[in-house]
């Protein structure tokens, strides 16, 4: 009795009254007609076969590995060296030409060290001096063990691990090395005195390096 007061429409008849199929039909049909179209060589009963026991992967993209991009290396110490890059060429060897240069120095400790007044403690001077950056002090040697260095003294144009390049008011550039010296770097009537056998590190490394304080220190 069921079957003859309900019972589905034909395509004909859904056609006929305007009204759509069933949602469960329609995907089952979009289905069928989408495999048809994907895999033609499939025969209808493979892919059926295939849909009732096992999930079918229709498309599959690997991705590929973004290769990383090297960093471009910069240059060895060896190559600018035979660059000549920091080498100072005579015409520039002027000590006026360098006197802007200790000015903006000057102004660089006054504001490391919030102003360097009168009761200002020396030991908190030394220490920002120790880890601060040098070119453009005016830098003096006060001991070594080769007589001909004592007092040399001039604006310290470059700095290197073991040397200090320094240009006098001669108009001539000195090229000091740390071992085995004492330097004075006076700054608004404040001496500091730098050994440099205890100095022999790179401006860069000086930073972050930990100096211990020590009575006495031998050449």
């Amino acid at each position: 009795m069921k079957s003859v007061i309900y019972h589905a429409f034909s395509q004909k008849e859904a056609k006929e009254y305007d009204l759509q199929q069933p949602g469960a039909q329609r995907a089952e049909a979009f289905v069928r007609a989408f495999l048809k179209r994907s895999m033609p060589h499939v025969s209808q009963r493979a892919c059926e076969d295939q849909l009732q026991r096992k999930a079918v992967v229709l498309e599959y993209f690997t991705r590929r590995k973004q290769k990383e991009k090297k960093k471009s290396k910069g240059l060895s110490a060896r190559q600018r060296r035979s660059l000549r890059l920091f080498d100072i060429k005579p015409e520039q060897q002027r000590y006026s030409l360098f006197l802007p240069l200790h000015k903006l120095w000057k102004q660089y400790i006054r504001d490391l060290c919030n102003g360097l007044k009168p009761d200002t403690q020396p030991q908190m001077i030394q220490a920002k001096l120790l880890k601060a950056d040098l070119h453009g002090a005016l830098i003096s040697v006060t001991k070594s063990k080769c007589p001909s260095y004592v007092g040399v003294t001039g604006i310290l144009l470059q700095e290197t691990k073991y040397v200090f390049k320094i240009i006098t008011k001669e108009d001539r550039l000195k090229v000091i090395p740390k071992l085995n010296c004492v330097f004075t770097i006076e700054v608004d009537g404040f001496v500091s005195c730098i050994y440099g056998s205890k100095f022999q590190l790179r401006s860069s490394e000086r930073s972050a390096r930990k100096f211990k304080v020590r009575g006495t220190i031998d050449l």
